[in-house]
């Protein structure tokens, strides 16, 4: 049987807003409001996937 591997994610997380930064360019406007809006966007991803997988 596979070993489960652990992870750092937070529950009600896709992708943590600490990975995704390191992804993207510097940031000239307000980093803090672009962190809540992508958040936002995660926690609805999240809910999204678990909204399917519940209900199929």
């Amino acid at each position: 049987m596979p070993q489960k591997s652990k992870t750092d994610k937070k529950p009600g997380v896709c992708i943590p807003w600490e990975e995704k930064r390191k992804e993207i360019p510097k940031i000239s406007g307000d980093e803090n409001l672009i962190r809540k809006i992508w958040q936002g966007n995660d926690a609805l991803a999240y809910t999204y996937i678990w909204h399917c997988l519940l209900s199929f």
